[in-house]
């Protein structure tokens, strides 16, 4: 879907990092190895995001950092964008109201990370979740997103790098 609107696969890639997850950061040549691209590609993509303020950049130890500007006017739409174009919103719409008592909804593994690798494992937290109704709909899920999803069902949080999509 918007791979026909931002035809630069080094763009889309930044922005799922960067937009997917607030707390995601990033230097070049991190970024660089992350996408398996060269670090020329991705420094022009990160010079013309970061200066038309979508991105942040600050020095650390002799890297510049680069972080998702949550203050720029488009972050919110960007961000919804980013997760429609991932399928997380159509997760959240199909799984919520139809399968229990849910308290927390999180995504983990590499979409947690901002990357798109194409298996997306969310963590839903609750009393009573139909489990069944998980299997169920994990295929109509995966042929309309065009990504795997795993479902992981707990009745507590894990302490691993998460990113809440949803919380009651």
């Amino acid at each position: 879907m918007l791979e026909s609107l931002i035809t630069s696969k080094t763009r889309l890639r930044l922005l799922i990092k960067f937009f997917l997850n607030i707390a995601n950061k990033g230097y070049l040549n991190s970024l660089a190895n992350e996408f398996g691209e060269s670090t020329n590609s991705v420094r022009k993509e990160l010079n013309n995001l970061s200066s038309a303020g979508y991105l942040q950049k600050h020095n650390q130890n002799n890297k510049v950092i680069y972080k998702a500007n949550a203050s720029h006017p488009l972050f919110k739409i960007i961000q919804k964008i980013v997760h429609k174009h991932l399928g997380i919103e159509e997760i959240l719409e199909t799984v919520y109201n139809r399968i229990g008592d849910v308290k927390k909804i999180m995504i983990l593994g590499d979409y947690a990370k901002g990357i798109d690798s194409g298996l997306i494992e969310i963590l839903i937290v609750g009393e009573n979740i139909n489990k069944d109704y998980l299997d169920e709909i994990s295929p109509k899920i995966e042929l309309k997103i065009k990504r795997k999803v795993s479902f992981f069902v707990s009745n507590k949080s894990l302490k691993q790098k998460s990113l809440t999509i949803f919380e009651a």
